[in-house]
């Protein structure tokens, strides 16, 4: 291994590196000496989703943050954001995800969270990347008498549960609303049927029966068609699909449109500015949000800020730029006020609150917002080849850019963070350029990739 973490963590196919047993217990010791306190007995919090693999992995971590001297506390399946919350509820030095997302179950990871339940900084993944590495010589492991101990928190989902129902207003109920919610047999699939169910709602559950092998597997945020066609089917007047680990959201009208992250950002940024509750003049996303997102914003007077793709990059412009609603079209959404990190459900309850008070369909609160049309690709390269630095393809990259630019779109070609694809995005007002620019783009690269699409 040339490097460990990436876009959002580590992550890759289970039982082989960097996701073996042996490299989790090395991650653990190194995160245990980069988090560990002199002055008082620290404590890490560790929850996974539902995949088989969590089962290696999360002994692995627990015997070496035992091992450094750290209390352990075992929460069992849980959703990210629960993870994070948990682990400032409870003054943890650490929170430890293992989870791989959206990814299929034969993938894993593991996130990192720092004391506040944020994603830890790039200087302390760069400390505990080193020591894993070999790079760095390692931590003095405890004595004896100062091991840690492990144990289980048996009310962590009553907590989160508590939480999560704390953030929908006072006053507010779901009585009378048939909800689809579409759990993508992950990390949420109690927690989220149960918080609709108590705060009124007529819950109908999928994506509710993990068996270790079924996450995300046509179903969830990333295959929302299942929970969108049930939404039809029930007369719904909501769709919610969560990803493996919570942290995302897409939605889906009660006419079965879908919703993604710029939509739900712009409904809660538009209802949060007119509440007086809006932080820093405007939103915070990734290169990849809509243009027609930060069209629509500036009719609005709020601009737009674009980071690097990674919630961890919306999070940090979010804190020291002072807005407060941030995320990714993909689903992660960010509210600062309520929590560090995304969190779908608590997106989506918001979602819920701005069309129980306006009494109105969510088709119709959503619908002031349209994107323009975007297409994407994603352009697989053999191990060793670096497409993007082939002087054809920045021939061709350059050039479209100039037409893009003078038609008033834009075009975003970006190396994967997680594996070797070239993501390739182009939106403009024209559907048929914007397709024909991004084929263009890609073959273009496909030509240099050594591996077909």
């Amino acid at each position: 291994m040339s490097k460990l973490f990436g876009t959002d963590g580590i992550r890759g196919q289970a039982n082989a590196e960097p996701m073996t047993a042996a490299t989790a217990l090395r991650v653990a010791l190194a995160a245990g000496g980069v988090f560990l306190r002199e002055d008082r007995r620290s404590t890490v919090v560790i929850a996974k989703d539902t995949r088989l693999s969590g089962y290696m992995i999360e002994p692995a971590l627990t015997s070496g943050f035992v091992s450094m001297g750290m209390d352990v506390v075992l929460v069992g399946p849980m959703p990210t954001p629960a993870l994070a919350m948990l682990t400032r509820s409870l003054r943890a030095d650490l929170g430890v995800m293992i989870t791989a997302s959206h990814n299929p179950y034969q993938d894993n990871g593991i996130k990192l969270f720092g004391p506040e339940g944020d994603k830890i900084s790039g200087d302390k993944q760069e400390l505990i990347e080193r020591q894993v590495l070999g790079q760095d010589p390692p931590f003095a492991l405890a004595a004896p008498p100062k091991l840690g101990k492990a144990r289980r928190l048996d009310d962590a989902p009553g907590r989160y549960i508590e939480f999560v129902k704390s953030t929908f207003p006072r006053g507010l109920r779901l009585d009378g609303l048939r909800i689809v919610i579409d759990c993508a047999h992950g990390a949420s699939y109690k927690i989220a049927p149960r918080v609709l169910w108590e705060l009124g709602a007529d819950v109908v559950a999928l994506g509710v029966d993990p068996n270790g092998t079924n996450i995300n597997q046509n179903c969830g945020a990333t295959s929302p068609e299942a929970m969108r066609q049930r939404v039809l089917a029930e007369g719904a007047q909501l769709g919610i699909a969560l990803d493996g680990d919570a942290d995302r959201v897409v939605m889906a009208d009660e006419k079965g449109h879908l919703l993604d992250g710029d939509q739900i950002l712009a409904l809660i940024a538009k209802s949060w500015q007119a509440d007086g509750k809006l932080s820093g003049g405007g939103v915070v996303a990734t290169v990849m949000s809509n243009l027609g997102l930060e069209r629509y914003l500036s009719t609005l007077g709020l601009s737009l800020v674009r980071t690097a793709v990674g919630d961890r990059h919306v999070a940090e412009a979010m804190l020291s730029k002072g807005f407060n609603v941030g995320g990714e079209q993909s689903g992660h959404i960010i509210l600062s006020d309520y929590a560090p990190t995304g969190d779908g459900l608590l997106a989506a309850l918001q979602v819920l609150a701005v069309a129980r008070r306006a009494a109105r369909p969510v088709s119709e609160i959503a619908a002031a917002y349209v994107p323009l049309p975007q297409v994407m690709r994603s352009v697989r390269f053999a191990a060793g080849r670096a497409p993007l630095e082939d002087a054809a393809v920045k021939a061709v990259i350059a050039q479209v850019n100039k037409e893009m630019e003078a038609a008033g779109g834009r075009l975003l070609v970006r190396k994967s963070g997680t594996e070797p694809v070239v993501r390739v995005m182009a939106e403009g007002d024209d559907a048929v350029h914007v397709a024909g620019v991004v084929e263009r783009v890609s073959a273009a690269i496909a030509a240099s990739a050594g591996e077909g699409e």
